[in-house]
């Protein structure tokens, strides 16, 4: 790699390699923290260092939780508009290497069980849910299709269900959601889900196939399936550089 051509976040082409080589020989937090900096740009892009530094962040993956988070993150914008198109094909052979470490991680049942699973929507090229896939932790908000009230969707410890959010009055009119039969799904949501399942990650499974299923609109009492709304809702927006 010829470094002195490929520059990072700051437009500097010697600082990474430099860091690089410090991490290769021992994990030091702060370096991970201003290499994370130097590669990973604002607004969900990478600069060209990132895509040149991946396959050492691989090498290193097998054994580090932050280089399996930096590679992830890396191959997470790796749609955006970066012009890097020649360092992203000559990652190939790293990129493979990475899904197998990835898919033998996940099956450890590791802490970063979720940032794994999302470097390896990633790897997939599934960089929507990549990007936007959580822990089912927290209330979704959509726009229902048919009648445009904002519906507040819950998956997970607070329930599962769709309803009005009332600020005094908390969730009204709440309507169960309905999940996917696992044997119905298909496409990116059985892939899902198989991964989740074949780890033991219940909590995951469960969250995909409620994900995955329908909701009904407490506004008109329509139904609608809330992965596709979901998608549109998060869809990430392009850049305008001129403004």
């Amino acid at each position: 790699m010829n470094w002195a051509q490929t520059h990072d976040c700051h437009f500097e082409t010697d600082r990474v390699p430099e860091l690089l080589e410090q991490l290769e020989r021992e994990s030091d937090a702060e370096a991970w923290k201003e290499l994370g900096y130097r590669l990973v740009l604002e607004y969900d892009l990478v600069s060209p260092a990132g895509f040149a530094a991946l396959p050492r962040l691989v090498r290193l993956a097998s054994g580090s939780a932050d280089a399996r988070r930096l590679a992830g993150e890396i191959m997470e914008r790796a749609a955006g508009q970066h012009g890097c198109d020649e360092l992203l094909a000559d990652c190939a052979d790293a990129i493979v290497e990475f899904r197998g470490l990835l898919h033998r991680h996940l099956r450890t049942r590791p802490a970063d069980y979720l940032a794994t699973f999302r470097a390896l929507l990633a790897v997939e090229e599934e960089y929507h849910w990549a990007a936007v896939l959580g822990d089912f932790s927290d209330f979704y908000r959509l726009d229902c299709p048919h009648c445009a009230v904002e519906v507040t969707v819950a998956i997970g410890d607070y329930g599962r269900y769709s309803a009005i959010r009332d600020w005094n009055l908390g969730d009204v009119d709440r309507r169960d959601l309905r999940p996917a039969p696992a044997e119905g799904l298909s496409g990116v949501g059985r892939w899902m889900y198989e991964i989740a399942d074949r780890d033991g990650e219940n909590a995951l499974a469960n969250g995909i196939l409620h994900l995955f299923g329908k909701a009904e609109c407490p506004g008109c009492a329509s139904v609608f399936h809330l992965a596709d709304e979901y998608a549109s809702a998060n869809r990430p927006m392009p850049i305008d550089y001129t403004m």
